[in-house]
This record gives C-alpha cells, sequence and structure tokens, in this order.
C-alpha cells in the first residue's frame, strides 16, 4: 500500500507527538514506510527533529517495534569533546541517522540531509557557549561537517581486512 502525502505527514506528526510524550508505538507490526516515516522524522535538520529523536532516544524501549539502531561510537575517531565542546549528542544523532538509513537500503539518498542535520546539531550547540570561545566551536563544527560530508560515506573498514592487509606487509 503506498502512502499518500497527507497520511506521511499524519504520520510524521504522530509519530513526533509520540516522541514527546515518550509513547511511541503503533499497536500493530510497523511497515518499511511507518519505519522510514519514523527516522525521517527524527533525522531532519530542524530543531524539532532533533527533540523528537532525543525524546525516543531517552524511551527507546517505546520504539523497539521499529528495530531501530541505537548503537554509537560518538564521533568515531574524531574527539567528542574538542576543546571541551560537547559534540558527544550530534555524533549519536548523527550515527543514528546512518547507521539506520544504512539497514533500510536508504543511505544515499539521505546523506546529504543526515550532514546537514549534523552540523545544525553542532551549531545549536555552539550557540549554547559564550561568545567569546564560540567562533571557535563554530570552526569545529564546519571542521566535523566537512569531515562527514566528505568521508562518511567511504564504507566501513573489517578490522578482519586491516590484520589481512597488515600481514601482507
Amino acid at each position: 500500500m503506498s502512502t499518500t502525502p497527507v497520511r506521511r505527514i499524519l504520520l510524521a506528526l504522530a509519530l513526533t507527538t509520540a516522541a514527546l510524550l515518550g509513547t511511541a508505538a503503533p499497536a500493530h507490526a510497523v511497515t518499511p514506510a511507518e519505519k522510514l516515516a519514523a527516522l525521517s522524522t527524527f533525522t531532519q535538520t530542524s530543531v524539532s527533529g532533533y527533540n523528537s529523536w532525543n525524546a525516543a532516544r531517552q524511551n527507546q524501549g517505546a520504539w523497539s517495534a521499529y528495530g531501530f539502531d541505537w548503537s554509537t561510537d560518538y564521533c568515531s575517531s574524531s574527539p567528542d569533546n574538542p576543546l571541551g565542546f560537547d559534540f558527544t549528542l550530534a555524533c549519536y544523532r548523527h550515527d543514528f541517522g546512518y547507521r539506520n538509513y544504512k539497514a533500510v537500503g536508504a543511505f544515499s539518498a539521505n546523506k546529504s540531509r543526515l550532514d546537514s542535520a549534523f552540523y545544525e546539531d553542532l551549531k545549536r550547540k555552539c550557540a549554547t557557549y559564550s561568545a567569546a570561545v564560540r567562533p571557535a566551536c563554530t570552526s569545529l563544527a564546519w571542521t566535523y561537517y566537512q569531515a562527514v560530508s566528505i568521508f562518511g560515506s567511504l564504507a566501513e573498514v573489517d578490522p578482519a581486512d586491516v590484520r589481512a592487509a597488515a600481514d601482507l606487509i
């Protein structure tokens, strides 16, 4: 069954409301379209997208029927708190988007928005710091954004492949 634009909007509004209230769930089995709608709601560049994701993150059990991957390595091999600026939740949401869109086979179509949402999250975080240090924070935010924008689509390297390559040397 295809989902009309009106149904997608209504579903997104219901998911946002459910996330904010701490409940999610359709009482029925979650369809791929419903999972994609929830992913879309949670990965928008807006503060409401961030707030919906964060509310769901804090109540993951309510979203278990969706089978989301909530795992994270935060900012991967980059510092989570560069120069004391806390980028952990922005990195967490970015991981959430990457992992879950890859799992449903829709990563390429959404990567640019996921990276933009990451940058917006970082800038919102930087806005919480004093004006004296904010330029340093926003500069780091730009650097982090550029890194994921350029390198974020590279396939993850399997540790076994690294070991095999090392054995060849």
